[in-house]
């Protein structure tokens, strides 16, 4: 596998991501992992490590922008952002797209097996995408991410969710609220996995075996 920084720029601004690749990518799955705020997408391919578990498949860790939530008001971490008017509020959308772009192109990857999971600001954005992409992923994965509201333009897609029942910062009631949003899109056309561990917010050790293993399992038809 080989490990490198891509660039992108986005109506001027130079965006980055991590980006892992297998020795072939033509026809390869390709996953792309969003952090959570104040996270960035080295530490996701360090930590999360999910190549390690499936080298055939590519994947991106793109790095966030400064973005405001309640719990940085400034504006100082960077982050996904998913709400809000104007052209700004475009911007990780747009990059999403140009990523996806390069991943047809350049990479030549199976477009039925396209992934996607994040966690917390990460997950929140994974819904997000489902959102308005609502026919494009194989499957997604959410890790302490909320977003009912994100949700309402989806079409049924498989969905594993992991969350920790004493989550401090996302709360397991507004994480299952985006579950019983899923369930309602997804009916009985597509499964929704939910797995829930005892601890908080932090990244859990199970999640990349869980999450490798139910994409694999996973294809647009």
């Amino acid at each position: 596998m080989r490990e490198r920084q891509k660039e992108w720029t986005i109506k001027g601004v130079k965006r980055t991501a991590v980006v892992v690749l297998p020795p072939k990518t033509e026809g390869a799955p390709i996953v792309f992992g969003f952090h959570g705020h104040g996270g960035n997408g080295g530490y996701c391919a360090q930590r999360w490590n999910l190549q390690a578990l499936w080298p055939e498949a590519i994947f991106v860790y793109p790095n966030g922008l400064p973005t405001k939530t309640p719990r940085d008001p400034d504006g100082g971490k960077p982050g996904w952002m998913m709400f809000g008017g104007g052209l700004i509020a475009n911007r990780d959308l747009e990059l999403f797209d140009a990523m996806l772009e390069t991943a047809k192109r350049e990479w030549r990857v199976d477009e039925k097996r396209l992934y996607c999971t994040g966690h917390s600001n990460g997950g929140g954005f994974t819904y997000y995408l489902w959102g308005q992409r609502p026919e494009l992923f194989a499957a997604l994965g959410v890790v302490a991410g909320a977003g009912e509201r994100l949700v309402r333009s989806a079409k049924p897609c498989p969905l594993m969710h992991i969350g920790g029942k004493n989550d401090p910062i996302v709360t397991w009631e507004s994480q299952q609220a985006a579950i019983d949003a899923a369930k309602r899109i997804n009916g009985e056309r597509a499964p929704v996995e939910v797995v829930l561990h005892d601890d908080g917010h932090a990244y859990p050790p199970i999640a990349p075996e869980k999450l490798i293993s139910f994409f694999k399992k996973q294809r647009r038809a």
